[in-house]
């Protein structure tokens, strides 16, 4: 986009003629497979992100070779799978990949949104969706400080954790909890913070794999929590990355 109005300011280009590359530059068509959204991130400051379930290990390698080293964030793809989208994959293609959050990175992004990010788990099963959470923050330029297996079951664990975060100076706290998700009800009614709260399908029983603890987050008598979906870590980060774009923008007040 930066080329096409470069070419626009140099008298290279019509008005026209821009708006119809800037309109075929924004979207990226992959055979029958995929629409990829090139302009997402400029647009929204998230970028296009690639959910691996559903697609074959040859569909994902195909959306990463039509897409070259743009910076592409694949979710939800276990080893197995990675390792064999690696084989398909041209020798100077960069990936990273994150086994424990399950994160496969192609290419770089730029570090466009500043700030501190407070991530804590009620259990150590809640974990990979914590890091979920973390490597998207990461990779978009965020500090992030973690704290595992705080939750209520030890409450007492969770104070002196709490405290070295609030010194830390976060902005914002993304809690991540599955059984009865009460956690995030308990960390937003002792910091003036933000809370995200992730409800995780870790539970048995009534538990019903994070409906029992999705629902005592929505149902949270503590102001100042906003919640996402079951297991959603990349859907955590994404809001907790529009609300630091806002808080740390050099236009910000």
């Amino acid at each position: 986009m930066r080329e096409i109005l470069k070419k626009l300011a140099d008298g290279k280009i019509s008005i026209k003629e821009a708006e119809k590359l800037i309109k075929s530059f924004q979207i990226k068509e992959i055979e029958d497979l995929a629409k990829f959204d090139l302009g997402r991130e400029v647009r929204t400051g998230i970028p296009e992100v690639v959910l691996s379930i559903g697609k074959s290990p040859e569909k994902i390698a195909k959306i990463i070779k039509a897409c070259g080293n743009k910076g592409l964030i694949i979710t939800r793809l276990n080893e197995s799978k990675y390792k064999k989208i690696v084989t398909k994959l041209p020798k100077n293609c960069e990936v990273r990949y994150y086994k424990e959050g399950r994160v496969m990175i192609v290419g770089k992004h730029e570090k466009v949104v500043e700030g501190h990010v407070g991530i804590i788990t009620g259990g150590t099963a809640d974990i990979p969706v914590a890091e979920e959470a973390k490597i998207i923050l990461e990779e978009m330029g965020c500090k992030v400080s973690m704290v595992y297996d705080v939750g209520i079951a030890g409450i007492h664990r969770l104070f002196r954790y709490l405290r070295k975060l609030i010194k830390k100076n976060v902005q914002l706290l993304i809690v991540v909890a599955g059984m009865e998700g009460a956690l995030p009800s308990v960390v937003a009614g002792l910091v003036d913070l933000p809370v995200i709260a992730v409800p995780t399908s870790v539970g048995y029983g009534a538990g019903g794999k994070g409906i029992a603890a999705l629902l005592s987050m929505l149902q949270s008598c503590v102001p100042g929590v906003v919640v996402v979906n079951i297991d959603n870590g990349f859907g955590a980060a994404a809001f907790a990355l529009k609300i630091l774009k806002q808080i740390n923008s050099p236009s910000s007040p």
